[in-house]
């Protein structure tokens, strides 16, 4: 393996630490190999990752040390005590620096959440991944390094710095969402506690029911359909990657859908990824499927899995509900013939209706990517930031968790106008109706709490921000380099078709003049628009490896990734942008 050009990792620069009993240098690490995983706690790929990573740490426990580098992409994800809360709602079981300024972010040249670099134990990138679905290629490099050290006497395991946290015992844990049963009793998705609780009309809890993971979305079957089908509550459990079905009397729990592996790229349906929320339209259960930004849907009777919507690329796209792109739905909220629901990545409520040819989507709150902040008014001029809830009220207007501004906000769309409802509470996620109150799932203070209706709306212009990421300066005639080199041990496959893909779109699209669009290659010329000035180039890329013996049993993988990379045109900057999917330095 050629590394003529050995990088030395920069430093480990941030506000604070995490997980571990005091700052941690690199040279502290030295004689170990150190992987850095840089992610955000909005982002649900960064979150798959936390999971992918686990079986590596374990099985390289002595010569690994996995630093998690929290670079946040929202204001509310820069707050310590925010932070300190993600970690312990995410099981993040490794040291966590603290890095709201993304000094190390930048110096590590990260242009994606999530990104994932090796260092060797004599401080020496070695290895640079964007995105999931990587972790056999880092397993396969360990592999391959630890024999390579322990030969040259540079390999000198230790133990883990990692500190856990000490936790407060409550009855609810990071609780997600609730419904309301028709006797006063409540079912509530505590996600901390890896359970559904069911808590008395005055919030007592009377019974818990197990065999989740992190489990953040409920719905109630229609009565009829329940006696048909023999369960009456249908639950998204994200991190099992399945939908299960509950009969609240009884308290069995069956599996509905999934069978408990992350869907990768080329599967099927009977794999899910990271459902978030599940609802009863139009005879079906609506599921956001927030792990790859679409819509599907259960037929209880028959069991039959299909996707509704989205295309799975990440963003804010309008249209045909087939061609719409969405960004980590996470709450559903039916209302006649209009389904509404919250886009937590682009800061968006939107909704589902029927138009003249079919299903289509459209945006009443939001207009992208990396814009947030909270401001009420006209609708097209509103901002929310990161909003997991939706809720429809008595009069027809929708209650919007804004949680990360920690806020309920109220949106009138037959005015077009956006208020505030209630503020100072700790990320609210979901909400519903009961009487004159709207009861509240205050996530970070592990409760519910009751909001009066009855209030008028007040009005704030709050603040408008913008992802804060360097931007990267690019020419009018760009070549665009997604590199990849499959790990050790394995080779491209292409005896079944073209073994990548690559995609090319813009915001505006006005920005991309020729090379947007789909092909197999991950070299492209892209020709921008001078006129438009700048804007965020959308690239998503995908890669497959399989076992270079190959034979039967041979274990294929998908790494993939989207990038949103802020570009601005100037003369005589670099022709040539290289994005990393995956693959070995030097």
């Amino acid at each position: 393996m050629n590394r003529t050009a050995r990088v030395r990792a920069p430093e480990l620069v941030g506000r604070g630490w995490l997980n571990t009993d005091g700052p941690l240098r690199l040279a502290d690490l030295r004689g170990r190999f150190v992987l850095l995983d840089f992610w955000t706690f909005c982002c649900i790929n960064c979150l798959h990752v936390l999971d992918e990573l686990k079986p590596v740490e374990a099985e390289h426990a002595e010569e690994l040390v996995v630093i998690g580098v929290h670079s946040p992409k929202f204001v509310h994800e820069a707050d310590p005590d925010a932070l300190r809360a993600a970690v312990e709602r995410y099981s993040v079981t490794h040291p966590v620096l603290d890095d709201p300024e993304l000094v190390t972010w930048q110096a590590y040249t990260a242009r994606a959440w999530p990104t994932l670099v090796l260092v060797d134990p004599e401080g020496y990138v070695v290895g640079q991944y964007a995105g999931e679905g990587h972790a056999h290629a880092i397993d396969a490099l360990l592999d391959q390094l630890v024999a390579e050290h322990r030969a040259k006497g540079t390999l000198q395991p230790g133990d883990s710095p990692y500190v856990p946290p000490v936790v407060e015992p409550t009855d609810l844990r990071f609780p997600a969402s609730a419904v309301p049963l028709p006797d006063g009793r409540v079912l509530v998705a505590d996600a901390g506690h890896d359970e559904v609780v069911e808590l008395a009309a005055d919030g007592a809890v009377l019974r818990r029911f197990g065999g989740f993971r992190e489990p953040n979305g409920l719905c109630l079957l229609p009565a009829d359909v329940a006696a048909e089908v023999g369960y009456d509550a249908v639950v998204a459990d994200t991190v099992g990657h399945r939908l299960h079905g509950l009969d609240t009397t009884s308290g069995e729990v069956r599996v509905l859908a999934g069978d408990g592996r992350q869907w990768m790229q080329g599967d099927g349906t009977d794999r899910l990824s990271s459902p978030w929320d599940v609802a009863w339209w139009r005879d079906r259960v609506w599921v956001a499927m927030a792990g790859i930004h679409q819509l599907w849907t259960l037929d209880p009777r028959t069991g039959a899995v299909e996707v509704a919507g989205g295309t799975a690329n990440e963003g804010l796209l309008d249209g045909p509900l087939a061609e719409a792109w969405f960004a980590q739905t996470s709450r559903l909220a039916p209302a006649g013939e209009r389904l509404w629901l919250a886009d937590s990545e682009t800061s968006a409520v939107r909704w589902v209706e029927e138009g003249p040819a079919g299903l289509e989507v459209r945006t009443a709150v939001g207009t992208g990517l990396f814009d947030f902040g909270f401001r009420d008014g006209p609708a097209d001029q509103a901002l929310l930031q990161h909003p997991l809830g939706v809720t429809v009220l008595p009069d027809g207007s929708v209650a919007v968790c804004d949680t990360y501004n920690g806020a309920v906000r109220r949106l009138d769309p037959v005015a077009g106008e956006v208020t505030t409802l209630a503020g100072g509470l700790a990320e609210p996620s979901a909400a519903h109706v009961d009487g004159s109150d709207l009861v509240v799932v205050e996530s970070g203070a592990h409760r519910l709490t009751r909001v009066p209706l009855g209030g008028a709306g007040t009005r704030t212009d709050g603040f408008a921000h913008s992802t804060q990421r360097p931007v990267t300066e690019v020419p009018a005639t760009l070549e665009l380099v997604v590199s990849f080199t499959p790990p050790p041990g394995q080779k491209v496959d292409d005896r079944f078709g073209p073994p990548a893909q690559l995609l090319v779109e813009a915001t505006p699209p006005q920005l991309v003049r020729e090379g947007g669009g789909r092909g197999t290659e991950l070299t492209r010329t892209i020709v921008l628009d001078p006129h438009v000035g700048e804007g965020v180039l959308h690239v998503a890329a995908r890669a497959a490896s399989c076992d270079a013996g190959g034979g039967e049993g041979a274990a294929c993988h998908m790494h993939q990734q989207d990038w949103g990379v802020p570009v601005r045109l100037a003369e005589g900057a670099d022709a040539r942008l290289v994005l990393p999917l995956g693959g070995v330095e030097g």
